[in-house]
Formats: structure tokens, C-alpha cells, sequence
């Protein structure tokens, strides 16, 4: 499992856990079945109503993606983009081939394919950018998708402590003030499970995802720019330096942190 988000969900467990726990008369009456189903089944309806089956059927997968531990090969696809790029100044075209086949990443060995298929530079950059772009628009539809969620949970929590103040005017006149509360009860807790599924699930999910579309954009970027070097037949030492500053992170290109 991803580090980070197996410590949010710890801390937010525990957080809850001694909330509830420290304050609560009776810390059961926090596990509202109906409330619960409010929240979720509305929210789930509404984004079908929203969106194709297609997308919506995807939800669970990538909350997996959020929860699995994925890793970025750059500094792998780097030396394999190296070394190919040193395969072909020496115009060893089969040991490219060979070396080729062992890529992984689909996009390198797009862009490699191409280089050693001597198409002119431009189309290769058009073609590469079409594909980033492509995929920076589906991951951010993805996205999007449980930032829409994220905002209907909470409407969903509003209807559901609307229909318990409902139930809770019509109790008013008969004085039962046991039913008075439950209902009271009812009406706040959809609520409260409104705001913890918005901001604990549906908009961490979102904002993980993004921060992967940008980490994945990184990794394509400094793809892209090894392959446009490799068609120009720029030598290897230029390129590992080039593809080098896209790895380098809180690096000031001016001050190097020491006082003088």
C-alpha cells in the first residue's frame, strides 16, 4: 500500500476513534445505518445520473490505484533511454532493436520506434504530444469524477438532516422527547457523514490523483525530450545531464543552501 495514504487513513481512524470515543455518551449511536446510506447511495446515483456507465463503473479501480503503492521508473527508463541513444550514434540499428524489446514503458519504445524508423523529428514530437495530452485529459476527467462526488456528498447530507427535521416538526406536538431526540440525532449525523466522506475519501482520492497525473507528466516530458535528442544524434553525456534535470527535486539553481 501506498506509505502516505495508509498513514492518512491511520490518522484518520485514530483521530475519529478518540473523538468519538472521549465524547461520545454512548460511542454506537456514531454507526447510523440509514445516515450512511444517504450519503453513499445518493451520492453513487447522482454521479451515474452525471456521467457514462463507462466512467462511473472505473470509481473502485481507482481508488485501488490510490491505495496500491505504484511505482515511476525514471531513473530505469532514463538509463534505458541512454543507452539505446548510445546504441544508435554507433548505428548498431539491431542492437537497438534487441535493446528495444526489453522497454517496458510504452511510450519510450513509441517514441524509440519512431526514431529508428526515421521519421522526421516533428511528426514524433506531434505524435508524443498528442498521446500526453490524451493522457492528461483522461486522468484529469478522473479526477474530476470524485471532486463531483466530493461535492455531493455533503448536498446529500443536507437531505437527509432536512428529512429528520421533517419527522422531528411532526414529533413536536406529541412531546416524546425520546423520539424528539433520535430524530434530531438522525438529522445531524447525515450531515456529519456528508462532511467525512467529502473530505476524508472522495477529495483526498481526487487530489492524489492529480498529484500522479503530475509526477506521470514529469516522467513523459523528460521522454519526450530524450527522444527529440536522440533524433537530433545529440551526444549521450548532453542528454544524461538534460534528462537528469528533470529528476532533480528542491534543487535552487542559484543558492546552494549555504550561508556565506
Amino acid at each position: 500500500m501506498n506509505p502516505s495514504t495508509l498513514i492518512g487513513i491511520l490518522a484518520s481512524v485514530v483521530l475519529l476513534g478518540m473523538v468519538i470515543f472521549y465524547t461520545a455518551v454512548d460511542p454506537s449511536l456514531f454507526l447510523d445505518v440509514p445516515s450512511i446510506l444517504i450519503v453513499l447511495v445518493g451520492t453513487l446515483a447522482a454521479t451515474f445520473i452525471s456521467y457514462p456507465l463507462k466512467e462511473v463503473v472505473r470509481i473502485f479501480g481507482l481508488i485501488l490505484t490510490v491505495m496500491r503503492n505504484e511505482k515511476l521508473y525514471t531513473q530505469h527508463d532514463l538509463d534505458e533511454l541512454i543507452d539505446i541513444s548510445r546504441l544508435w550514434l554507433r548505428g548498431d540499428i539491431r542492437a537497438v532493436e534487441t535493446a528495444l524489446e526489453r522497454v517496458s514503458n510504452p511510450f519510450l519504445k513509441t517514441g524509440v520506434q519512431l526514431v529508428i524508423d526515421l521519421t522526421p523529428e516533428e511528426e514524433i514530437l506531434e505524435l508524443l504530444h498528442w498521446r500526453i495530452s490524451r493522457m492528461r485529459a483522461r486522468e484529469h476527467a478522473e479526477a474530476q469524477l470524485f471532486r463531483v462526488m466530493a461535492s455531493y456528498a455533503p448536498a446529500f447530507g443536507m437531505v437527509g438532516t432536512l428529512v429528520g427535521l421533517v419527522n422531528l416538526m411532526f414529533l413536536l406536538g406529541d412531546g416524546d422527547m425520546a423520539l424528539i431526540g433520535q430524530q434530531m440525532a438522525f438529522a445531524l449525523m447525515t450531515t456529519f457523514y456528508g462532511v467525512l466522506f467529502s473530505n476524508l475519501l472522495f477529495k483526498p482520492v481526487a487530489v492524489k490523483l492529480e498529484r500522479r497525473t503530475e509526477q506521470r507528466l514529469v516522467l513523459m516530458n523528460m521522454v519526450l525530450q530524450g527522444v527529440s535528442m536522440m533524433s537530433q544524434k545529440r551526444s549521450t553525456a548532453m542528454m544524461r545531464e538534460t534528462l537528469n534535470s528533470f529528476m532533480v527535486k528542491h534543487q535552487d539553481e542559484i543558492n546552494d543552501g549555504n550561508n556565506r
